[in-house]
């Protein structure tokens, strides 16, 4: 039984989220020949303040101007 966990930031519809587990259903069923009803998909919204890119947290990146690099 394949579970797919998708971690993203909140705020997506219901809608954009049954499109993601549909496609992401599709993809397994298509590559790896698995059953569509053996397929699990788990949405975890994570706030912008617990997650860190760079050594720095999103909440903070996201108020900042861009920076080049």
């Amino acid at each position: 039984m394949p579970i797919i966990t998708v971690e993203i930031f909140p705020g997506r519809t219901n809608d954009q989220k049954r499109r993601i587990a549909k496609r992401l259903t599709d993809s397994m069923v298509e590559i790896c020949g698995a059953k569509p009803q053996a397929v699990h998909v788990l949405f975890t919204e994570v706030d912008p303040t617990d997650w860190a890119v760079a050594g720095e947290l999103c909440s903070d990146r996201a108020s900042e101007p861009a920076k080049s690099g």
